[in-house]
């Protein structure tokens, strides 16, 4: 079976997803659980890219 190929899209910032996490809680104070489903991936997200600018800053 024939692999596909996706092109991989860089890894956004720390301060990027940073920005977007206070964006949700500037929203309202309080999530739904949709929100905070997203406010769970957005921390998952930004833990990695502190993570890769720590390493490339090595």
């Amino acid at each position: 079976m024939p692999h596909t190929h996706r092109p991989v899209t860089p890894p956004r910032s720390a301060a990027i997803v940073n920005a977007e996490i206070r964006a949700l809680w500037a929203s309202g104070g309080r999530l739904s659980r949709e929100r905070r489903e997203e406010y769970e991936d957005l921390l998952a997200e930004w833990s990695a890219a502190i993570r890769a600018e720590v390493v490339t800053a090595a």
